[in-house]
């Protein structure tokens, strides 16, 4: 069977496809390959932009196991099956009265492919989905069904969080969660010098905010996500018909139609931008914090995202715009700008440091290649840390220096995979064979 990631970048031909529907169907494919001398991989909803779920030979499907399996209101935690889906956990959590603190925009994904790529919103107290974990439980390269929190296995929690798939089969996942809570969201334009010369100080006094850079321009489109001391019933959400016009008509189906113009003719990209930057008015609402954190993304793209230290995000994002603007270079999405807290995640792009994230993204038509090339040496040379769900070019020899627990992340997969059940090239390459 063949697969294909969301973006259609990456593809694999599957020799055998299994969607397990308990632990011990996944224990019986692990110890399978295992004695086969082959691999196997849970693909997830294919939303990461590189071959980090491609298989080689089994294909696990993850619609199987999808669900909450446990609500512990005392503790505050909610123990889901790894293949559930975020947008599904966030439904369910709030008919239950609750939340997660913090997400992306995004929540098609499975809740074992965002965490194991490290997939972030920006800001709050715990950015990243898998600092949220409280525990989980995942199957071996041995077949051994572990369990993992800070007070039983804390060696493979560490590291079993933001796992990319190397470690094992994540099967549960348990969240530490909130009371439903209310965000409003506050979005305006602003300059350039605006937005960075305010940028410390909206970070410093609002819980979440997100900025866009429109390449060609010099226009600032912000969010900024405020908790509200309100139930969700007295929240002040966008009436029907100007969501569906804002978020569904506007940025997906007037915005993919766009792109696919301006593919053909790139040289009118930046007066398109500007025209673009120039029309965005500001507007406020407020709902479930999930359906503020959370969007709609039909038009299809792919992108390259790197953290770097939050000392050096200004500077990187300057160097980034004088880079684009000097090169040709015609790019029709915004540049996406967020924040992260230090986390203490083996792999975590935000690990034992604060953290600058520059998300660039183009349509799925275009080539992305000079585009990615151009930035990712200055990325880089401050000390960036790509995503490992988006596209990047970074290889395990120049990875282990950006991260000072690269070496406790390999000891601890050469224990738990010793024969290398869950590799495929893109594990070979970020992390050495």
């Amino acid at each position: 069977m063949e697969w294909s990631n969301w973006s259609g970048l990456e593809t694999a031909r599957a020799a055998r496809t299994v969607t397990p529907a308990s632990t011990a169907e996944v224990v019986a494919e692990v110890e399978r390959a295992r004695e086969a001398g082959t691999t196997v991989k849970m693909v997830g909803t294919g939303h990461s932009f590189t071959a980090i779920s491609a298989p080689e030979h089994t294909m696990l499907r993850p619609a199987g196991m999808a669900g909450i399996v446990e609500v512990d209101r005392e503790a505050m935690t909610v123990t889901a099956l790894a293949g559930t889906q975020l947008k599904v956990l966030n439904a369910s959590l709030e008919r239950l009265g609750l939340s997660l603190h913090n997400m992306g925009d995004i929540a098609e994904q499975t809740l074992a492919g965002a965490t194991s790529t490290g997939t972030h919103g920006t800001g709050g107290v715990a950015a990243g989905l898998a600092a949220q974990l409280d525990a989980l439980e995942l199957v071996t390269g041995t077949g051994e069904v572990l369990r993992a929190s800070e007070t039983e296995n804390p060696d493979v929690f560490a590291a079993a969080r933001v796992g990319l798939g190397a470690l094992g089969v994540l099967t549960t996942l348990t969240f530490r969660v909130e009371p439903l809570f209310v965000l409003e969201a506050t979005e305006q334009p602003m300059s350039w010098d605006e937005a960075l010369g305010s940028f410390d100080q909206m970070t410093a006094e609002s819980h979440h905010v997100d900025m866009y850079w429109f390449p060609h321009t010099d226009r600032m489109s912000v969010k900024r996500n405020e908790r509200l001391d309100v139930g969700v019933d007295e929240a002040e959400p966008l009436s029907p018909a100007r969501a569906w016009f804002d978020d569904d008509f506007l940025q997906n189906h007037a915005f993919g139609a766009l792109c696919r113009v301006l593919n053909r003719v790139p040289a009118a990209i930046p007066r398109v931008n500007r025209v673009n930057a120039r029309l965005m008015g500001a507007r406020t609402y407020s709902d479930a914090a999930h359906r503020v954190f959370t969007a709609r993304r039909d038009v299809v793209f792919r992108e390259m995202e790197y953290a770097v230290p939050r000392e050096a995000g200004l500077a990187a994002l300057r160097e980034a715009r004088a880079a684009v603007e000097s090169s040709g270079l015609r790019i029709s999405f915004p540049v996406e700008i967020r924040t992260a807290p230090a986390d203490d995640i083996a792999l975590s792009t935000a690990s034992g440091r604060d953290s600058f994230y520059l998300a660039f993204h183009t349509h799925r038509d275009a080539d992305h290649r000079a585009y990615f090339e151009l930035l990712e040496p200055i990325l880089r040379a401050h000390d960036g840390r790509p995503h490992w769900g988006k596209v990047h070019t970074r290889t395990a020899a120049d990875l282990a220096p950006a991260y000072p627990r690269f070496e406790e992340f390999l000891a601890l997969r050469d224990r738990l995979d010793p024969d290398r059940v869950f590799a495929n090239d893109y594990l070979r390459r970020v992390l050495g064979a």
